[in-house]
C-alpha cells in the first residue's frame, strides 16, 4: 500500500541520498523533515580531480574502490565537463570494482556497469578486511576517498599489500552551514513534533551528537530522543547509538540493510499506533 506511513511526519538526516530517501517515504504517504548533516560542495579545488580522471583514462586502475555513490557522482560531474564520458567510463570497465556498501553499486548501474563486490560491513574497516583475502601485489589500486576521515591507516593497509594507490576527493563537507538546521530538528522532536528519526550511517549519529554538544541542547537532543522513536538502517548504526548510551527501537530484517527495508519495517512498527506530531504542531 502507498499509504502504510500516512500521517507520520519522520525526520531523515541523509545527506547523500537525501532526495531519494526522501521520495521513497513521501512515497509511502510519509511528511518528511529533511535534515542534511553537511551541505556538499565540489572540491574547492578541481586541478587533482581532473588530473587523477586523465590518469585513469591513460592507464586504467587494476583495482577501483568507491567509498561513496556520492564520490562516484561528483566525479562523473568532472569527467562530463571534460567532454570524456565515453574514455572514462570504458576505463571503469576494465577495473575490478570494490564498492563500500549499496550505495557506490547504486551509482555505477547508472552507468550501466556493476561493482564485483560489495563490502558486507559498509565501513574502511570493512573494506580493508576484504582486501586483506586478495593478492595485490603489484596492482594499481583506485580510491576514492570522501571528507572528514582519516584515510592514512586503510591506505597504509593497502599499500602494505603490495598495491601502489592513487586517491581522489571529489568532493567536500560544510558542517557549519547545516548546524542550525539540524538545532531546529532537535527542537521539533523535544517538542514531540517528530513520529520517527531515520538513521543511515554512524556518522549521522556521531553529527547529532556533536552538535547538539556545540549548541548546548545534548540534554535536550536525548529528552526528544527519549520518546521518538529511532530507526536504524543495520547494526553499524545501531552500535554507534548504542556506544552514545541510546538505542535503536526500528530496524530492518537482518541483511536488508536498506533504504526501502528501512521504510518497511518504520510502517509495520510505526502503524501499531496513531501518529502524535499532528497533535503536537
Amino acid at each position: 500500500m502507498s499509504d502504510r506511513l500516512n500521517g507520520y511526519r519522520i525526520l531523515i538526516l541523509e545527506t547523500r541520498e537525501e532526495a531519494q530517501f526522501s521520495r521513497l517515504l513521501a512515497e509511502q504517504g510519509a511528511d518528511v523533515l529533511q535534515c542534511p548533516m553537511f551541505t556538499i560542495h565540489d572540491a574547492p579545488d578541481a586541478a587533482p580531480v581532473e588530473a587523477w580522471i586523465r590518469r585513469f583514462i591513460e592507464r586504467p586502475c587494476d583495482d577501483l574502490v568507491l567509498m561513496t555513490g556520492e564520490g562516484l557522482r561528483r566525479l562523473m560531474k568532472v569527467v562530463r565537463r571534460l567532454d570524456v564520458e565515453k574514455d572514462f567510463i570504458a576505463a571503469l570497465g576494465k577495473a575490478r570494482k570494490f564498492a563500500r556498501g549499496p550505495k557506490p553499486g547504486r551509482a555505477l548501474r547508472e552507468l550501466g556497469l556493476e561493482p564485483q563486490v560489495t563490502t558486507e560491513k559498509p565501513t574502511s574497516e570493512g573494506i580493508a578486511e576484504m582486501l586483506s583475502r586478495l593478492d595485490l601485489a603489484g596492482h594499481r589500486l583506485g580510491l576514492q576517498l570522501y571528507p572528514d576521515k582519516d584515510h592514512s591507516v586503510l591506505i597504509g593497509a593497502i599499500t602494505a599489500q603490495g598495491a601502489a594507490v592513487d586517491s581522489v576527493l571529489p568532493y567536500v563537507y560544510d558542517a557549519q552551514a547545516a548546524d542550525a538546521n539540524i538545532v531546529t530538528a532537535i527542537d521539533e522532536m523535544a517538542q514531540g513534533r517528530i513520529d520517527a528519526i531515520a538513521l543511515t550511517s554512524s556518522g549521522q549519529v556521531r553529527r547529532l551528537i556533536e552538535v547538539a554538544q556545540a549548541h548546548h541542547c545534548e540534554a535536550r537532543l536525548r529528552a526528544g530522543l527519549e520518546h521518538t522513536p529511532i530507526a536504524s538502517v543495520g547494526p553499524v548504526v545501531s552500535d554507534e547509538l548504542k556506544s552514545h548510551g541510546l538505542r535503536s527501537d526500528i530496524a530492518p530484517a537482518e541483511g536488508a540493510y536498506f533504504m526501502k527495508p528501512l521504510i518497511s519495517a518504520m510502517a509495520v512498527a510505526l502503524g501499531k499506533t496513531a501518529p502524535r506530531s499532528a497533535a503536537a504542531r
